[in-house]
């Protein structure tokens, strides 16, 4: 009997992580368009995004303070070589304490968020 109700505990356990899961990826996938490529280019964008958060967190940690992206790539904190990703355009807002790392759209398709951006607290937000 309670071989069995672990067993149930775990199929409930399974179902409800899966459910979340594709209630994140719905989210993810309804912000674009119905353009397959523009999507991949807003999921290549999140992620481009968290990177250079992530290398400007791990440079202030190291150095004591913010930089910009040109700074990040010439001391080795950030590998990524690019300043956009399909049409969208990076760039960074950097104060002593925060930072703000921000990509604008330049394409034509209204349907695509016209800024995303995220800051020291790694939350991706859009406008």
């Amino acid at each position: 009997m309670g071989r069995a109700f672990g067993f149930l505990s775990l199929i409930v356990v399974v179902a409800v992580g899966s459910y979340i899961y594709m209630r994140q990826t719905q989210g993810v996938m309804s912000a674009g368009s119905s353009n397959h490529t523009a999507t991949v280019d807003l999921i290549g964008v999140r992620n481009d995004l968290l990177a250079i958060a992530q290398a400007e967190r791990s440079h202030a940690a190291t150095q004591g303070g913010y930089v910009s992206i040109e700074a990040l790539r010439s001391q080795g904190d950030l590998t990524m070589t690019r300043d956009n990703r399909g049409p969208y355009n990076y760039s960074a807002e950097i104060s002593d304490s925060s930072f703000r790392i921000v990509a604008t759209y330049a394409g034509p398709d209204s349907s695509m968020p016209r800024i995303l951006s995220v800051d020291q607290t790694m939350q991706v937000s859009q406008q």
